[in-house]
C-alpha cells in the first residue's frame, strides 16, 4: 500500500470501540466514548423506560445506566459489570451502556462497511429500527465483493438514534 492509499483508508475509516452485547458483537464511534468503568451500585428509577436500569454515582456525577439489548432485541448473558460511559455534548447527564465485554478499538475502511440496501437484507431489529450506522465486515478485503468467507459481522450502532429511542420510552413506551 502506497502513502496515497494509506491516507485514503485513514480518511474513510470508521474508528470504533467494539464490545460484546449478549450474543452479538457491536461497535460505536470511539469519539462517543468517554471511559470504560465497572458498574457500581445502580439505583432503580421509578417509571423509567425498560432499557434504563437506573442511575449510579460516577465520579460525583449521576450517570444513567442503559441496557441497549432491550431496544436491540439481543439475547444472551445478562450479567456484566462493564459500562461504556458516553461522551455526548448534548446530554444533560452522563449515560452509560451496560456491555458484556469491551473487546477492542479498531479502524475500518469503507470497503469493510455495508450501509443502506446491503444492510437491510440482514434483518435484525436494530437494522429494522434504523439504530445502526452500518454493518462492519471484520476481516473483509477490497477484493471480497460479496463473499463472506472468514468475515465476522459487527453491528455498528448509531448511538444518537439508540439514545433517542431510550428517551422516547420516557413518554410512555416500554416503561416499568
Amino acid at each position: 500500500m502506497n502513502l496515497e492509499d494509506a491516507d485514503r483508508v485513514a480518511e474513510n475509516a470508521a474508528h470504533v470501540v467494539e464490545f460484546q452485547l449478549g450474543d452479538e458483537v457491536c461497535a460505536i464511534d470511539i469519539d462517543a466514548v468517554d471511559s470504560i468503568v465497572e458498574s457500581k451500585q445502580v439505583t432503580r428509577v421509578p417509571r423509567a423506560p425498560e432499557a434504563v436500569e437506573g442511575v449510579m454515582d460516577l465520579r460525583g456525577e449521576t450517570t444513567a445506566i442503559v441496557d441497549p439489548r432491550e431496544f436491540l432485541a439481543i439475547g444472551g448473558d445478562h450479567d456484566s459489570d462493564n459500562i461504556l460511559v458516553l461522551d455526548r455534548a448534548d446530554d444533560k447527564q452522563k449515560i452509560g451502556l451496560r456491555v458484556a465485554e469491551v473487546t477492542e478499538v479498531s479502524g475500518y475502511a469503507d470497503h469493510q462497511i455495508d450501509r443502506g440496501d446491503r444492510v437491510s437484507r440482514i434483518g435484525t431489529s436494530a437494522i429494522e429500527r434504523e439504530l445502526v450506522e452500518g454493518v462492519i465486515r471484520k476481516g473483509a478485503t477490497e477484493d471480497d465483493e460479496d463473499e463472506d468467507h472468514d468475515v465476522e459481522l459487527v453491528l455498528w450502532l448509531d448511538i444518537d438514534r439508540l439514545i433517542e429511542s431510550v428517551s422516547a420510552g420516557e413518554n410512555g413506551d416500554n416503561q416499568r
